[in-house]
């Protein structure tokens, strides 16, 4: 069993627990949303492969007050982890971040974003294969989105990659909130096979590339 299939696995299985569990409660979703940040907070909505992956990296990040995973840039209302696996409600998991831009800017964040992602392959990170782990950045306005492909042009131009960045640009559209058991689920769940050879991989190498930019308190 690949890491993907076990990855998959393992979430429909606590998924079907906690609905076995506790038929009639459903988990509330943070309280924090972007109509109701504050107005000295800015969100980026970022999509780079498993979210389990970017809301690790992002949350280490200074400058970040919060990171939600969810699902985003679908056509089907309140999606589910189950639906949004079967690959045909069109949604990316992603991550809802929301930031100080006192201490941090959209661009920080998309340095750090296309660093601990691979930008050129074409719905897929690693063994996760399929159009919820796309490269996709949904700009939340005309300014991110100027931002944003001024960045990608720099990057291609550079050669940085092996390959042209295939990262969309999609507009923002309505982020729904992934199921509670998946929020904050590297630091939930350290010693899980797909944390241990995939997440902390990534957050390596956050912390070897932008140790500037680590919280103090995690340094």
């Amino acid at each position: 069993m690949n890491l993907t299939t076990r990855r998959t696995s393992v979430c429909l299985a606590i998924g079907a627990l906690i609905l076995l569990a506790t038929p009639q409660i459903q988990a509330d979703p943070p309280s924090k949303t972007a109509d109701s940040s504050e107005a000295t907070e800015s969100v980026a909505v970022l999509a780079g492969g498993c979210f389990w992956c970017t809301e690790a990296v992002f949350e280490r990040m200074r400058g970040v007050n919060d990171v939600v995973s969810g699902y985003i840039g679908g056509h089907v209302e309140n999606p589910t982890y189950q639906q949004v696996c079967g690959k045909k409600t069109g949604h990316a998991e992603a991550v809802q971040i929301f930031f100080d831009p006192a201490q941090t800017s959209f661009q920080e964040l998309l340095e750090v974003f296309f660093k601990v992602h691979d930008p050129t392959t074409l719905n897929r990170q690693g063994e996760d294969v399929g159009p919820q782990y796309r490269s996709s950045i949904f700009y939340q306005d005309a300014e991110q989105k100027k931002i944003a492909e001024k960045y990608i042009e720099k990057l291609n131009q550079s050669r940085e990659f092996r390959g042209p960045i295939v990262t969309l640009l999609e507009p923002a559209a309505k982020f729904y909130v992934a199921e509670e058991y998946h929020q904050d689920y590297y630091r939930r769940n350290p010693n899980a096979g797909y944390c241990q050879y995939v997440v902390a991989n990534k957050v390596r190498k956050f912390n070897r590339t932008f140790g500037e930019k680590i919280k103090e308190d995690l340094k």
